[in-house]
């Protein structure tokens, strides 16, 4: 392969066989090295490819200005959290993620510390992540000696979830809102305590993480005829659930401007009283 452009010693373009621009990273790659010059593949590390123009350019200017120990920092992180979760994350998390963890670490060090007011939803909320967040932790403070405080771990998770769901972090804060919310409205519509250690917290929550990313992108369910009398049937068995499942409605069309079909009440109350039955017969 031919530099096209060199960023720094560090990281360096070139053009594929098909015309596309990559990014390529290893230590020392472009040292006395301009365009046209060839890669040494011995000290190739990384290769970036990015679909979306706007990322490729956001990468390569991050690249250029963070040290490379941030970057293979980073990288170390991301594959950890893809054998753990077993999936490809989007390839945005190297752009969101290094620049996060440099950021974090720079403020680290000025003494600033900026407090998380989600941590206690992130941490029962997305668990799998928030080890993985943990073990970043720890490997951030392995490779780059600074030892950042747990409310980073949940913003660390938070790029996880937001790259799992190749989303905008806004929408993710606001899923993660969402769920909490209607949580709440459930716990005070019931007067319980919901067991988040259980096979039905569990079921719940995964179910309420997908309805309010429907919310956030607009794509609530379409109610189709057949569903009608078993809605009307599911209100009469379970009239407590449906009212916890109205008030949900209500919810959401005051604070996201989105009306919940009879679709998505009929799911939400089924799910409700699912929920509530496993907790009275805990209880019990």
């Amino acid at each position: 392969m031919k530099i096209a452009k060199v960023l720094n010693n560090n990281v360096v373009t070139v053009i594929d066989a098909s015309g596309k621009e990559l990014v390529v990273m290893g230590r020392g790659i472009a040292f006395k090295k301009q365009a046209g010059d060839d890669i040494d593949d011995d000290k190739v590390e990384k290769v970036f490819s990015l679909e979306n123009k706007e990322g490729s350019q956001k990468l390569m200017s991050l690249l250029s200005e963070i040290p490379i120990e941030y970057v293979e920092c980073t990288d170390e992180v991301i594959r950890y959290a893809e054998t753990v979760l077993g999936e490809k994350l989007h390839d945005s998390i190297y752009i969101s993620l290094t620049d996060h963890i440099h950021f974090a670490i720079d403020r680290h060090r000025q003494g600033l510390q900026i407090k998380n007011a989600l941590l206690w939803e992130i941490k029962r909320m997305y668990r799998k992540e928030f080890s993985i967040g943990l073990k970043a932790l720890q490997i951030i403070e392995e490779r780059l000696g600074v030892l950042l405080p747990e409310d980073e771990c949940a913003f660390i998770t938070m790029h996880l979830v937001n790259a799992q769901m190749n989303g905008e972090m806004r929408e993710t804060v606001s899923i993660t809102n969402i769920v909490k919310d209607i949580l709440n409205i459930v716990r005070r519509s019931f007067l319980i305590e919901l067991d988040e250690e259980s096979l039905g917290y569990y079921r719940f929550l995964t179910h309420l993480k997908f309805f309010a990313q429907r919310v956030v992108q607009g794509t609530a369910a379409e109610d189709r005829d057949k569903d009608h009398a078993l809605h009307d049937l599911v209100m009469q068995q379970y009239p407590a659930a449906h009212a916890c499942a109205m008030k949900i409605a209500e919810y959401t069309r005051k604070i996201y401007k989105r009306v919940l079909s009879k679709e998505e009440i009929l799911y939400l109350t089924i799910h409700i009283e699912r929920i509530n039955r496993n907790e009275k017969d805990v209880t019990e």
